[in-house]
């Protein structure tokens, strides 16, 4: 493609400068409006100065990119809800030997699940619950982050469903999915070694801060204090045995109490039999009263007691009904509690079963954006409730961001600037020698982050053609190299790759644990990642 127009490519350039700045500078001093409200107005910019037209500009949004990611971030939401993050954690957390095991293990998870889910999908996922952990640690968040993006992109280069760029270049090269797995496989593992090197040489000084202890204390007493007031069958037999120890206690009390009371009135009656021995020895008439005086008396002292007794046994009797009350609401509750918790386990295993089930699909080689699609909107239906609150929490600005930056990449394009470069570098890029692969290697590393890495497979096609003159052999080699570099090349730089931004929006706009990971510091990491990784990986690919 030649160059266009000297004025639209001035212009384009002017355009596509002012995005790339406010990309990598959301915050700067003359014009801090933020990423997204940046990549709209290098969009409208080209609109504007007539390097793409308006049905240009809206032929230019990639909409499967942008569904996959819409429901990716819906799938992850519902995931979230049915605990994915807890037992994620619990399993990163599980005999961890501290903060380099747990930097291995996000690299490890995020490199697999990137293979499997898109790298997009894991780092959608994945990216609060890794900030969360660095901060209840009281670790610095930007090596785990780091992790978490760079695994991803190196652990989705290995699949064609692994990121956008290895499905269009499975569907223009017709290589099976069995083939592109093997051929790229070895070089993803020991690339995601060598990042996990890197990673731990860099950050050796922040990753051997003990985490706090005080702070692990609180966290495992509010996990048992929690544990307590759950339901389980343990709690329910001890409950049940209390009562029984209860009711018999007072069964016993109540008869011993009863026999103190009639033992208190056969001692009144002795006491009577003795004083009437002694009065038989006076007159009959006074032996008359006394007998009269002390039958009265005993009468009297007989009622007193019984109506004692009768209102001590309906206090007990009144509070053991109080007791059988309180008891029996509280198994009520009991039950309850146990039918919400089946309940609830219930719908955590249809959330788990759709996600496998769009795993399997993707793993099929379907439509990736609709069956993300699909996937989200069976959770929608299987949660039977409003769906607003879920959908609220849809990052719509990062879906906006990529809107602009697609036709901001467009217009770039079509200034003739990328093609121009491309066509410079060809007659050096052979692939049948090791100079012609490294010339091809640093040609796509740079226009993957100048412009996008999916906008440097359309001119693949010229580096597969011209290996194709040479064998079929280095056809595929060539698609593989194309594949595997331009996946790495997003670890460059913090515009490298759509999981970059993913991972940067995410972890900033979270609302507990925000940080922001600016670009030197991906930068600082990226370029000596990215180049040890990519020669690596381009020695092993065959």
């Amino acid at each position: 493609m030649a160059l266009a127009s000297t004025e639209k490519v001035v212009l384009g350039s002017i355009a596509f400068a002012i995005f790339w700045v406010l990309a990598v500078f959301p915050t700067v001093s003359f014009l801090p409006i933020g990423r997204t409200a940046g990549s709209l107005l290098g969009a409208m910019l080209m609109v504007v100065f007539g390097v793409v037209s308006p049905d240009q500009a809206y032929a230019a949004i990639d909409l499967p990119i942008l569904g996959l990611l819409f429901g990716t971030m819906v799938v992850s939401i519902y995931l979230e809800r049915a605990d994915m993050f807890k037992y994620l954690g619990m399993m990163l957390s599980w005999k961890s030997k501290g903060a380099k095991d747990l930097l291995c293990r996000i690299c490890l998870i995020s490199a697999i699940s990137s293979a499997l889910f898109t790298n997009d999908t894991s780092c959608v996922v994945l990216t609060e619950f890794v900030l969360k952990t660095a901060r209840q640690h009281n670790l610095p968040p930007h090596p785990f982050l780091l992790a978490l993006a760079s695994s991803a992109n190196i652990g989705s280069s290995a699949t064609p469903i692994g990121n956008p760029q290895n499905l269009v270049i499975a569907i223009q090269s017709k290589i099976s999915f069995g083939n592109f797995l093997i051929g790229i496989l070895p070089a993803m593992l020991i690339g995601v070694f060598v990042n996990v090197v890197i990673l731990i040489c860099m950050y050796w000084k922040l990753l051997s801060i003990q985490k706090d202890e005080e702070d692990v204390a609180v966290e495992v007493y509010s996990q048992e204090e929690m544990n307590a007031h759950r339901f389980s069958p343990a709690t329910l037999s001890h409950t049940s045995q209390d009562l029984n120890s209860r009711l018999e206690l007072m069964a016993v009390q109540s008869p011993l109490h009863m026999s103190g009371n009639l033992g208190h009135v056969e001692a009144l009656r002795n006491r009577a039999i003795s004083s009437e021995t002694e009065i038989q020895k006076d007159p009959i008439v006074t032996l008359d009263s006394a007998r009269n005086s002390n039958a009265s008396k005993e009468a009297a002292k007989d009622v007193s007691t019984q109506v004692k007794e009768e209102t001590i046994l309906s206090k007990r009797f009144a509070s053991m009904d109080r007791l059988i009350d309180k008891l029996s609401v509280r198994s009520s509750e009991e039950k309850e509690d146990f039918i919400t918790k089946w309940k609830k386990l219930l719908w955590k295993s249809c959330v788990y079963l759709v996600t496998i089930g769009m795993l399997i699909a993707l793993l099929m080689g379907l439509n990736m954006s609709w069956t993300a699609i699909t996937a989200a909107l069976a959770l929608v239906v299987l949660d039977f409730k409003d769906a607003r609150p879920s959908l609220e929490k849809v990052s719509y600005s990062l879906l906006i961001f990529f809107c602009g930056m697609f036709i901001t990449v467009d217009g770039f394009n079509r200034t003739g600037i990328p093609s121009a470069l491309w066509d410079l570098m060809a007659p050096y890029s052979r692939i049948d020698h090791v100079s012609g692969i490294v010339i091809l290697a640093i040609v796509i590393l740079v226009m993957s982050n100048l412009a996008s890495n999916v906008t440097v497979l359309l001119l693949g096609a010229r580096v597969a053609a011209s290996a194709a003159a040479i064998s079929a052999a280095d056809e595929k080699k060539a698609w593989l190299i194309l594949a595997w570099v331009s996946t790495i090349a997003g670890n460059l730089s913090l515009l490298g790759s759509a999981a970059n931004l993913i991972v940067c929006e995410q972890a900033r706009r979270d609302p507990q644990f925000g940080y922001t990971l600016s670009f030197w510091t991906h930068l600082k990491f990226g370029v000596p990642s990215t180049l040890i990784v990519t020669a690596i990986g381009l020695a092993l690919i065959r």
